[in-house]
C-alpha cells in the first residue's frame, strides 16, 4: 500500500502504544519512544529487564508495523500526538517517559503535552540526544542522499539490523519511514523559553557517541527546576545495546525498584 494514499483510518490505540505489562499488579508505567527509523519491536526485549510490577509501554510511529499504511510523519507532533492520545487508561497515573536519540525529543514533547493536560509524568529520561533547544549538530539531510548513501549513514550510527538494510525488499519497506524520521530530527528545535518541563530529568549517553557527545548532555538540566541527573556509559550512539544490565541499573532508581516501593 502506498504511503501517498490519503489516510482513511485512525490507528487502534494498541497499535500506537504497545502495552507489555509484567506479572501481577502494575505499579509504574515506563513509556519508551524509539529512535529515528526505529520501531516498537526493537525495544520489546526491555520487558525482561524491568521489574514485574513495571508496565512497559512502547510508542510505534506512523509508517511502520501495523501503522505502515498511514501517512508518513512530517513533524514531531505527528510522532508525539498519537502516543499521548493512545496511552492506556491509568498509564499516566504513575508514568516515566523515556526516549532514545530522536525519541528523546518525542519524549520531551509527550511530557510537555501531558503536563499541559494536567497529567504530569513522574520523570523524563532522555538518552543519547541533544537538548531540545539546540540545533541538530549531526543533521543527516536524507533528502540529499540516495538509498545507498542513507543506508551507509544508518549503519554508521548503529542500532539497526544490517541484515534488514542489506535485503532489497525489506529496505524498500523501511527506508521511507527512516527518511521521514531523520527529516524531522534534522530541523526540530524548541524555543529555549518554551523548552521547560516540571518533572525531574535524567540523561544518559555514551562516552564515544559522535551524534550526542557526552559533554553536551548536561544542557538538558536547563529544561527543569526539578532534580536533574546525568550519566555516561562506555559506548557509542547505541551504547546500551552492549550493556543493558548497566543501563537498567541507572533506570532502576527512576522507575523505582519493588524493594524501594515496598519500603516507601
Amino acid at each position: 500500500m502506498s504511503h501517498d494514499q490519503p489516510q482513511t483510518f485512525t490507528p487502534a490505540p494498541d497499535d500506537v502504544v504497545w502495552d507489555l505489562p509484567g506479572e501481577g499488579p502494575q505499579r509504574t508505567s515506563l513509556l519508551v519512544l524509539p529512535h529515528a527509523g526505529g520501531n516498537a519491536h526493537a525495544y520489546s526485549e526491555w520487558r525482561a529487564h524491568l521489574p514485574a510490577d513495571v508496565r512497559l509501554l512502547i510508542g510505534q510511529y506512523p509508517g511502520r508495523g501495523a501503522r505502515f499504511a498511514e501517512d508518513l510523519p512530517r513533524d514531531i507532533a505527528d510522532l508525539a500526538g498519537p502516543v499521548v492520545a493512545a496511552l492506556p487508561e491509568g498509564a499516566a497515573d504513575d508514568l516515566v517517559v523515556l526516549g532514545h536519540s530522536m525519541g528523546s525529543l518525542v519524549a520531551f514533547e509527550v511530557v510537555r503535552a501531558l503536563e499541559a493536560a494536567g497529567r504530569a509524568p513522574r520523570a523524563l529520561v532522555v538518552s543519547a540526544c541533544r537538548a531540545p533547544f539546540l540545533a541538530n549538530p549531526c543533521a543527516v539531510y536524507p533528502e540529499r542522499l540516495s538509498d545507498d548513501e542513507l543506508v551507509a549513514a544508518i549503519k554508521e550510527r548503529g542500532g539497526t539490523d544490517d541484515g534488514i538494510l542489506d535485503e532489497p525488499e525489506l529496505r524498500e519497506i523501511i527506508l521511507p519511514s527512516i527518511r521521514a524520521d531523520f527529516a524531522i530530527d534534522d530541523v526540530y528545535c524548541c524555543a529555549e523559553s518554551a523548552a521547560r518541563v516540571s518533572c525531574p530529568v535524567t540523561v544518559i549517553g555514551g562516552d564515544a557517541d559522535p551524534v550526542a557527545p557526552a559533554a553536551s548532555l548536561g544542557r538538558w538540566a536547563q529544561i527543569t527546576d526539578a532534580p536533574f541527573s546525568s550519566y555516561v556509559l562506555p559506548g557509542g550512539h547505541f551504547y546500551f545495546q552492549q550493556q543493558l544490565p548497566e543501563f537498567f541499573a541507572l533506570l532502576d532508581p527512576v522507575v523505582g525498584s519493588r524493594t524501594a516501593a515496598a519500603a516507601a
